[in-house]
């Protein structure tokens, strides 16, 4: 990876790291659904501004007609389906284990992707990095689970399928989203699910309660802008020059960031501990997109 490509990447995980911080001060008031509905909705309205402003964002017509129905799968798998199972899941699971469970999103890419992507070919090296990195983050955020293992299996399954919807979405993406600006295909992807989720809402949330305190609509803007519209252009520019499964690792780095967040605003224990996961995250991470310099 180049030093843009890190700096790029780094920036996508500290941005999505943030968005669990601001997540457990929105659903305080509202619910999850309804935080999931706004989130899309104040991304597509962003990134529609954006396009607007910026002619060079845009996609021609044609480009956008024939690839609209990819943005449709891709709104329904790696937003709808996904958010709503996580969403759900967090009712009846802890976040520490759902996040851990999250993290298996690149151990599905590594297994997905050599089948339809072949410049991502499987290596025991990938293989060796991703397995540091998940250690990383169980060893990261064990302090947090105490005995929840047995505990609603069915939460913890729901958090393993939007695993796969993220890691197959990624593999889709990359083989089938070519040509658009980056942020086009984040404003179509939004615009579908937005459409999508909102349907759900009304359907499921009667009556609507919408959010009152200004912390809570300052939450929803922060995720709708910055944790999915700015985190979607990041994630659309980033997957064509990375690959799936260098780009599944940002995932790792979200516990260590909300883990951090947590001690440094929420009062949150520090445990030694956390350093070593933290040095195994890394050092995944570093297996995994370093490469050894080309001899002479």
């Amino acid at each position: 990876m180049k030093i843009k490509d890190w700096l790029l990447f780094w920036l996508l995980g500290i941005i999505w790291g943030t968005s669990f911080l601001w997540i457990k001060i929105a659903v305080t008031e509202i619910s999850p659904v309804m935080l999931v509905s706004f989130r899309t909705l104040f991304a597509v309205l962003g990134l529609a501004v954006f396009l607007l402003l910026v002619r060079s964002a845009r996609g021609t017509w044609e480009q956008i007609r024939k690839q609209w129905w990819v943005f449709t799968v891709m709104g329904f798998t790696n937003i709808v389906i996904p958010w709503l199972l996580i969403s759900w899941a967090g009712q009846y699971i802890d976040s520490g284990l759902s996040s851990i469970l999250n993290s298996t999103m690149p151990l599905f890419t590594i297994m997905i992707s050599p089948f339809f992507v072949p410049d991502d070919r499987f290596t025991l090296k990938k293989a060796a990095g991703l397995l540091t990195g998940f250690a990383g983050v169980v060893i990261l955020l064990y302090p947090n689970l105490g005995a929840v293992w047995s505990n609603h299996l069915a939460g913890q399954a729901a958090v393993l399928v939007a695993a796969l919807c993220y890691g197959g979405s990624t593999v889709f993406a990359r083989r089938m989203a070519k040509g658009l600006p980056a942020q086009t295909q984040a404003f179509l992807q939004f615009f579908m699910a937005t459409i999508m989720i909102w349907v759900v809402t009304l359907a499921a949330e009667r009556p609507l309660v919408f959010p009152r305190l200004p912390i809570t609509w300052l939450a929803l803007l922060w995720l709708g802008l910055l944790g999915s519209g700015l985190a979607y252009i990041l994630y659309f520019d980033l997957l064509p020059r990375i690959g799936p499964t260098r780009m599944s690792m940002v995932t790792y780095i979200l516990p260590l960031v909300a883990v951090l967040l947590g001690i440094i605003f929420l009062g949150e224990r520090f445990y030694w501990g956390a350093i070593i996961g933290a040095l195994l995250i890394l050092s995944g991470i570093s297996i995994v997109n370093l490469r050894p310099g080309k001899k002479p």
